[in-house]
């Protein structure tokens, strides 16, 4: 059964794992918390539909997870809080990648993370069609971490797609977006954590 404790549920981007720098630096927060339980990093299929189909078991078992998406886990977390009315946190989130000029990508691919090497096809981009949200039931579920020195997507098409959303936009940084450790006391805090839990944690050294 579902646990009503708070949860926080990490969605890795494209080609990316659960070993990437974000997903780990939350894991060891909630280690240290002793709340290694309330989290989930899984490592997602390449195809979105075997994706969702993992992501949407987690949230069964965890309940009401804070999703944490980044890149094109944050679009990935956008389709999943709408249809599960769920918060989101998205960190430099990909919008619609569906409409981007994909046919460079098609064929094989390597992931740099797994070794494993996958073919990129018409129908993940079909795929990735099927997940578009229009409009948002309830922007106030949203907080969009942006970083304008991403050098993989342009922080201006997250920021006019969330417009109505909670933006935080820094000057610099980069698509891993720098700094993250300074903001998990955030993460935790967005994700129904309680204070006394993390207020005097000190995650700088993760």
């Amino acid at each position: 059964m579902p646990s009503s404790l708070p949860a926080i549920l990490y969605i890795h981007g494209f080609n990316s794992s659960p070993h990437s720098l974000k997903a780990r630096q939350l894991r060891d927060a909630l280690v240290r918390l002793g709340c290694a339980d309330r989290l989930r990093t899984p490592a997602l299929h390449h195809h979105p539909r075997q994706a969702i189909a993992q992501l949407e078991a987690c949230i069964e078992a965890l309940g009401q997870p804070l999703l944490v998406g980044s890149s094109l886990g944050g679009y990935y977390a956008t389709y999943l809080a709408e249809r599960y009315e769920l918060n989101a946190l998205l960190i430099n989130p990909a919008v619609n990648p569906h409409h981007w000029p994909l046919e460079g990508y098609l064929g094989p691919q390597t992931n740099p993370h797994t070794g494993e090497v996958w073919q990129f096809t018409e129908d993940h981009i079909q795929a990735l069609a099927e997940l578009e949200v229009a409009s948002f039931a309830e922007v106030s579920r949203y907080q969009i971490w942006l970083q304008t020195g991403d050098e993989v997507l342009n922080y201006r098409q997250a920021e006019a797609f969330y417009r109505h959303c909670a933006l935080l936009i820094e000057e610099g940084g980069d698509h891993r977006f720098q700094g993250f450790t300074q903001r998990l006391s955030a993460v935790l805090a967005f994700a129904g954590f309680a204070p006394t839990l993390w207020r005097d944690a000190d995650f700088s050294d993760l």
